[in-house]
């Protein structure tokens, strides 16, 4: 069996994991990080809507910058701010269950799967798709060595040690559009 060194260069250290958490533990840079959710912003915009002073919303928007959850567009004076959700989804993953498996060289990533977790498979045509693992229903894809493979779970074969990130797609709106259609006159 072997042992995986965790520091995978595309995940935040520890020092910047602190910086993101440390960052979104105040009501104010949560509510920023909010606004800015749905669409760019001037700082003193952003400062009216929460009913704070500009200085104020620049000093917590130094703080989210220093996070690297905001990205700042400067045009003169003109101060315009903008989401950078990586590092979240980077933080977060932390947070995510790691075990580790020995298997026989030829194994299937179906079948290492199926002894981490109960995993539900579904056939549709010549395809299988895991609908299901641990009881969450969802869509599912996978990295193998930090790359997105293009083998289904049932042609992914390990011979040799690798790391896979099985991941389930959220429902996250990265831009929410309302479409008004106007009747006929």
């Amino acid at each position: 069996m072997s042992t995986f060194d965790n520091n995978d260069p595309q995940d935040l250290d520890n020092i910047e994991r602190l910086k993101v958490f440390s960052a979104l533990g105040s009501d104010t840079r949560l509510k920023m990080v909010e606004k800015l959710c749905e669409r760019e912003m001037h700082i003193s915009e952003l400062a009216r809507e929460l009913d704070i002073s500009v200085p104020v919303a620049a000093k917590h928007a130094t703080i989210l910058e220093d996070a690297q959850l905001i990205e700042r567009k400067v045009y003169g004076k003109t101060h315009v701010l903008k989401l950078n959700n990586k590092n979240i989804i980077s933080a977060l993953d932390v947070l995510a269950p790691t075990r580790t498996i020995e298997v026989a060289k030829g194994t299937t990533l179906l079948e290492a799967l199926k002894k981490v977790a109960v995993v539900e498979v579904r056939h549709d045509d010549d395809f299988e798709n895991v609908v299901s693992t641990n009881g969450e229903d969802g869509f599912f894809v996978y990295e193998v060595d930090g790359k997105l493979p293009d083998k289904t779970v049932k042609n992914c074969i390990f011979e040799k040690d690798a790391i896979v990130e099985w991941k389930k797609l959220e429902a996250v709106t990265k831009l929410k559009i309302y479409i008004k259609v106007k009747d006929e006159e």
